[in-house]
Order: structure tokens, then sequence, then C-alpha cells
């Protein structure tokens, strides 16, 4: 019997190159063992959950389960339209935005092109490019935050994409609009600018905007939202982009063809007519941020100003984050370790329910306390 291990032949299915070198995604924690009562402020969801409306819309499609969805999502797409003042034309929905960024990056990453993003920008840009092929690039950051001469710096022959989160999570920080228009303004045409405006509606300064004139107005920029952070439908895995139609063309000849399941079409199209609990949603917002941006600076742990529905906050090393956050588990109190973000010495606090904010910062008070006595 010939030994195939002795001959070079392939012994079993190999993945192609750069798919091995993937990090793979690990969701923040959900569970806190011991403790009687869990509240989960780990992965920036709504503390307001979703609008009744999308409740009972999905309530209603119970009875059509067995019914293929519009692989088109024609009716999600033109409420969408309807809302922004889009072209429903230029609109690509799928399962969470997630999908769409690696739809973009298979669409127009190859082997050995490169894709741009930031030092702390979502995880899911370096997996949809090394997915694809391509070689991730990564671009320092000023004080948090996105530099665009940075990324500018580091375009070249094989650039093919430029991913930018604004505002960017884990950190919360954001680039003025006038920033985005003059990093869109220097890109080469044949390099895909990404604005990833998944907390768009948190964001809520003056000299903020998701960069939809920027897509209406050029070939290379492309924005994505989601359903899952204000509109509370990350059950749902819904997400959509607005794009030039060439981009959109291209996405829609490589996504699944029914990648937008029924219930979460009915669910978004009911969700966006609820103007009232988006509304309830960014105030709840507006006053916990500011609140627990307050009461948490006070005792001493630093905070970077955020743009989202979120806090990082700053630990004086990674062993003082870890101990914080096994102190806050104790209590029910779930955070998420950024440490693969380059920030091992953070943790990342979502806003929550009045009694979670209280309770998060009673917690922390408590944490530094207990810290000061045990180097006293």
């Amino acid at each position: 019997m010939i030994n195939l291990a002795t001959t070079g032949i392939e012994t079993q299915p190999r993945p192609r190159p750069g798919v091995l070198a993937i990090d793979p995604y690990v969701p923040g924690q959900s569970s806190a063992p011991g403790a009687a009562t869990i509240f989960k402020l780990s992965a920036n969801e709504t503390p307001l959950g979703p609008s009744p409306h999308a409740r009972d819309a999905l309530r209603g499609f119970a009875d059509r389960l067995q019914d293929y969805p519009d692989g088109a999502a024609i009716v999600l797409r033109t409420a969408i339209g309807t809302k922004h003042g889009f072209d429903p034309a230029r609109i690509v929905c799928g399962n969470g935005s997630d999908e769409i960024l690696h739809l973009l990056a298979s669409a127009y990453i190859g082997p050995g092109d490169e894709g741009i993003f930031t030092e702390h920008g979502f995880l899911v840009y370096k997996i949809a490019i090394l997915a694809a092929g391509g070689v991730p690039i990564v671009a320092g950051e000023t004080n948090l935050t996105a530099d665009v001469d940075k990324i500018l710096a580091l375009v070249g022959p094989r650039t093919k994409m430029v991913f930018l989160a604004n505002p960017n999570n884990p950190t919360g920080t954001y680039l003025p609009f006038g920033e985005v228009k003059r990093l869109a303004t220097h890109l080469p045409g044949h390099v895909l600018l990404v604005l990833d405006a998944a907390y768009a509606e948190y964001a809520t300064r003056e000299d903020y905007a998701p960069g939809e004139e920027l897509v209406s107005d050029s070939e290379n920029v492309v924005m994505t939202r989601t359903f899952s952070k204000i509109y509370g439908l990350a059950g749902l895995r819904l997400g959509w982009c607005y794009a030039p139609l060439s981009v959109c063309d291209a996405l829609n000849r490589i996504r699944g063809p029914f990648n937008t399941s029924g219930g979460a079409i009915a669910a978004g199209v009911a969700a966006l007519g609820d103007a009232r609990h988006i509304e309830k949603a960014i105030s709840h917002n507006n006053t916990w941020l500011a609140w627990l941006t307050q009461e948490i600076s006070e005792i001493g742990i630093k905070v970077t100003p955020s743009a989202g529905n979120f806090l990082l906050l700053h630990f004086i090393s990674e062993t003082q984050a870890w101990a914080a956050d096994r102190f806050l588990l104790g209590r029910g109190l779930i955070l998420r370790a950024v440490g693969a973000y380059g920030l091992p010495q953070c943790l990342r606090l979502t806003v929550g329910t009045d009694e979670a904010n209280c309770l998060v910062a009673a917690a922390l008070k408590d944490f530094v306390a207990s810290e000061s006595r045990a180097r006293a």
C-alpha cells in the first residue's frame, strides 16, 4: 500500500492560503455564573428593545414560515428609500451589515489586494479582507480616532478598499463629516470607501453625518447600516447598504438568493415606521451616556468621549481591567473585554436600562474603593 503522507500528495482538504490566518470573531460574554440577576452590557444592544410594531409584524409573519421571502427585499428597500430619500435600486439588504461587509470584500478584493482599516476598527474588516484572499493593512489612529492622513499615506496601487467605522466600535470616537469628505475626495477612483455607520442614529453631534451625501455624489463610496443597534433587531440579523448602482449590481450577483429572511423584512419595515420609538431611544441614550461618562470619570476611571451607545473605560493596566471585569461579573454586570482590539487595559460598557446604569456606576465605585484599600 502506498503511504500518501510520504509522497507529498494531500491527504485531506486544505483551505486556501489566508483562511487559517483568520482569528475567528468571538462575541462578548453573555453569562455571569452565580449571579441572581444579569445585566448584559457587552454587546451594544438597545435597552429599550425593538418597536412594538416590529414585534407585532414578526408575530404576524408566523403563518407564512413555509414561504420563501422576496429575494430582492423590495418592500424593505422601498421603506428604507422612503425614510432616507434614497433610490431603492441603490440599496442592497443582507443578513446583518456584517454580511454586506463580507460581500463587498468578496466582490472587490482578490489575492494580494489590500484593504485598509484603522488600528482599533471593527474586527470583521480584517476577517473579511483575509477571507477574500486580501492583505489587511492597519492605519494608525490619533487619540483613538481615525486619522485621514495616516490612512491616505497607506494607499497604493494594490489598495482596493478602505473601511471606516464612524462612529467607531469599540472606541466611540468619530470623524466629523468634513474629514470623511476629505478622505473620500483624496482616494483614487479605484479604491472603494466603505463607511460603516452602524451607530449613526446615536451620533447626534452637529458635525457628524453618516455619509449618504458622498454616496450620492460618487462612484466609489458605500454606506452600510444596521437594524441591530437602535432598532433592536439584532436577533433577526438585518442590515443594508446604500451604494452606487455598479456596486449594487456586483453585490446582487454574489449574494445568496434569499439572504434576508421574511421575518426580518417584516419586522424591519415596521421598525422603520415607528419614529417615536427611535426618538425615545436617542433621548434615553443621550441622557445616560452623559450621566455615565460623568459618574465614572469622577471615580477616577478614564472614559473616552463617545458618539455611540457605549463607553470605553480605561484602567491602569490589563491586570486591573481583568480584575474590574471579574468584580462586575460577580454582581451580574457583563461588560466587553476588548483585548482583541488592541485595548487590553480597557472594557467597553453599553448604555443599559436605568437600573443597570445605576448599578454599574455604583459597582465601579466600589471596585475603585476596594483597589485603594488593597494598595493601602
